[in-house]
């Protein structure tokens, strides 16, 4: 084939939509720049390469991309496998499809193997982030790995089997998340084909079989319905789809089925022109036919995360079953298409890539979801967790209180709700309203649930028992950062004060720089000056050690260590002398053999984060760190303490708990309390005339888990309202 006749199969496809001069220019520029560096290369099947990049920018120009996309097809190889440079493309074509084109290079470079999870991690994470970062990176590398699917079969086995898992697992999620339902179905298939040889050659031949003889069942039914929407003089067309093999199998093992059980291998789809005849056509429809129940299924009004709309239904005819999908035209081609069939490029107002941006980020909540995620995680690795575990398998559909739809994986709880409309509300979330009725945050959510996250400004926040809640992955970063950050500046605050005291009873001053800091402990990993407090804070570094190195004394003296142990006035020691107290089973550092007592204010409970202060005469009291009474504590009073190892004493604490005033509902609350170890040594109860009631229990519980499970399990009683530990 010559030159022009190639070039004449793309301007085919790009004519349909394309026709400005300089639009027509540029593709052809980028034809023949691409026809000269590919010169003489040929591909595995014996074609000139030049054909993979012409059938690349083809399956693009189905999509009606703008032309640069257009162009980033067809030089989308030219920097790994010719001379070409990206200086000269940013010369010839400019920065931006110089910067696509060098994406899809690095992508390429990428080798799959699905036996090597490091590898697998790489290759994802750079996957997502060039979505991230352009859009139009995927859109090539769909295209690209649909051109290459289609020639599989002139590579060796090893490849093909890589290649296919590869498809499988990375790119057909991606094109369904886009909603391009015929890229992603073609692309299982062929992949399907090469992994389960003989399962694929099966199902596609009871495809056949079944599709053979049901076509006249088809066709009858296809000519009453026909008949009765002309009754009612619905304007309309009707077309057949048929499942692609590899959805078969998977809808076989997902749920178990025979291959006869599957109901909806053969679909009939009506065509209108408006949602309301949408609607119209169902009630048409079922008032001839009676409906499957439960089969009735309204994805106009709730649209999937990939924007597919239309509504289905299954009924019986004459003993047969068949599923009926209703849709306009522009459903139709979204159901195609997905989000491509948005962004169409239309040369009246032109594109860039900040509008096609903007468009996938208003159709696909996900995808703007997306890009918030990797400008807030901390690490790529991250990133990829939140899309592989939270985007790619969400199947879960959830609504908030004003109707719109979150989705999230299966598992998910409340608080993986709330962390995924924003950080602070998962933050100050204390409990959870489903359908109405309170929860507990362990409570997994079903599609359809409707979600309402009650909120305080005092709560306390997450804490360690919040990561076995939370099931997605982007809850659980956000709950781990918050507690480390939370620990982090408690630690670099520990440490300061501890530096601080050394330097007093040093007499010392020394001028502290980032720098310093970093020359003088790099290799302890400190880079920074709160690097080395929380290193101090941690008592991985003692502050002795510290001034002496940053002095230049670089050991430490016995007088000094002895000094620093038994300094009792300040009562900031680094750890190496610590006094159980037994009798509390709590530790205090530093101090041979202080009172110890456990504040009635705050009761805490082993586990909670506690702190030590030092009163006036009557030792040290040791109090829940979000008492509100240490807020109002001289700093300088209050030590580090920590929990002992003993597991079988039991602790005070006090519940508030705000209820319906209805029968049995303080016997109720006492059996499950008693029934989660607590032992109860008090309860009260005052009634006010709105029908509610406060209940107060003092009860002894061995550790905070047992505490958090009661609380679970008193959030189950029907008219409990709220629960939360009283801080006096």
């Amino acid at each position: 084939m010559q030159r022009e006749e190639i070039y004449q199969k793309l301007y085919n496809s790009i004519s349909t939509y394309l026709s400005r001069p300089e639009h027509l220019d540029l593709i052809r520029k980028a034809f023949d720049f691409a026809y000269e560096k590919h010169g003489g290369q040929l591909r595995k099947s014996g074609d000139p390469y030049i054909m993979h990049p012409i059938n690349v920018a083809i399956t693009l120009a189905d999509y009606r991309v703008d032309p640069v996309t257009i162009v980033a097809g067809l030089l989308h190889d030219i920097l790994e496998d010719t001379d070409a440079t990206f200086a000269e493309v940013k010369t010839i074509f400019g920065e931006e499809i110089a910067d696509i084109v060098e994406g899809l290079t690095k992508l390429h470079l990428l080798q799959y193997e699905g036996t090597k999870a490091s590898e697998q991690v790489k290759n994802h994470q750079k996957m997502v982030l060039a979505m991230a970062k352009d859009i139009r990176v995927i859109l090539v590398k769909l295209s690209d790995r649909l051109n290459n699917m289609r020639t599989l079969s002139h590579l060796d086995h090893e490849r093909q089997i890589r290649i296919s898992r590869e498809t499988l697992d990375i790119f057909a999620p991606i094109a369904h998340r886009l909603g391009m339902y015929r890229l992603k179905a073609e692309l299982e298939d062929i992949a399907f084909k090469y992994l389960y040889p003989d399962e694929y050659a099966e199902i596609a031949r009871q495809i056949k079989d079944k599709r053979g003889s049901s076509e006249a069942d088809v066709s009858l039914m296809q000519t009453e319905l026909e008949a009765l929407l002309n009754s009612e003089k619905l304007h309309f067309t009707i077309n057949g789809r048929i499942k692609n093999i590899y959805s078969v199998y998977r809808k076989m093992q997902t749920k178990g089925l025979e291959f006869e059980e599957i109901n909806d291998l053969l679909a009939l789809r009506i065509i209108v022109d408006s949602i309301s005849d949408c609607y119209r056509a169902i009630g048409i429809v079922h008032s001839k036919f009676v409906p499957v129940p439960g089969r009735f299924k309204d994805y106009v009004a709730m649209p999937k995360p990939n924007m597919y709309q239309s509504l289905h239904t299954t009924v019986v005819y004459r003993g047969k079953i068949y599923e009926i999908q209703i849709r306009t035209h522009e459903m139709d081609e979204i159901a195609e298409k997905g989000v491509a069939a948005h962004w169409a490029y239309k040369e009246s107002h032109g594109s860039t890539r900040k509008n096609l941006e903007d468009i996938i980020s208003s159709k696909l909540r996900w995808y703007s979801e997306l890009i918030k995620y990797t400008e807030e995680s901390n690490t790529d690795e991250e990133i990829l967790n939140i899309f592989t575990d939270d985007i790619l398998n969400a199947n879960v559909y959830v609504f908030t209180p004003k109707g719109d739809i979150i989705d999230l994986s299966a598992g998910a709880t409340p608080l993986d709700f709330a962390f995924r409309i924003h950080t602070n509300l998962g933050e100050k979330t204390v409990g959870a309203i489903v359908n109405g009725k309170i929860v507990p945050l362990e409570y997994t959510l079903k599609t359809g649930d409707v979600v309402e996250i009650r909120t305080s400004q005092n709560a306390v926040g997450p804490n360690d028992n919040w990561l076995k809640i939370a099931k997605t992955s982007n809850a659980r970063s956000k709950i781990k950062n918050f507690l480390n950050r939370q620990r982090r500046d408690y630690l670099i605050e520990k440490g300061l004060k501890e530096y601080e005291t050394e330097l007093a009873a040093k007499h010392l001053k020394i001028e502290l720089t980032d720098k310093l800091c970093k020359d003088l402990f790099e290799a302890k990993g400190i880079r920074s000056i709160d690097d080395m407090y929380y290193e101090i804070g941690k008592n991985i570094l003692s502050p002795i050690a510290a001034i002496n190195q940053l002095t230049g004394k670089e050991t430490l003296s016995e007088d000094e260590l002895i000094e620093m142990i038994n300094r009792a006035p300040d009562l900031k020691k680094s750890g190496k002398l610590r006094t159980l107290h037994n009798d509390i089973n709590v530790i205090v550092e530093g101090l041979t053999n202080p009172s110890v007592k456990l504040a009635r204010c705050c009761t805490p409970v082993l586990g909670d984060d506690i702190v030590g202060f030092v009163t006036k005469g009557t030792g040290i009291a040791v109090h829940r760190r979000e008492c509100k009474n240490v807020n109002s504590f001289e700093s300088e009073r209050l030590i580090d303490v920590f929990w002992g190892t003993n597991m079988n004493r039991k602790y005070e604490t006090n519940l508030k708990i705000m209820v319906s005033n209805r029968d049995n509902i303080l016997a109720e609350i006492i059996n499950v309390a008693t029934a989660n170890k607590a032992k109860i040594n008090l309860v009260s109860a005052q009634a006010n005339r709105m029908r509610d009631a406060i209940i107060r229990l003092r009860m002894e519980i061995g550790n905070l888990m047992e505490l958090d499970q009661i609380i679970v399990n008193l959030q189950k009683i029907k008219g409990v309202f709220s629960i939360e530990r009283v801080i006096k």
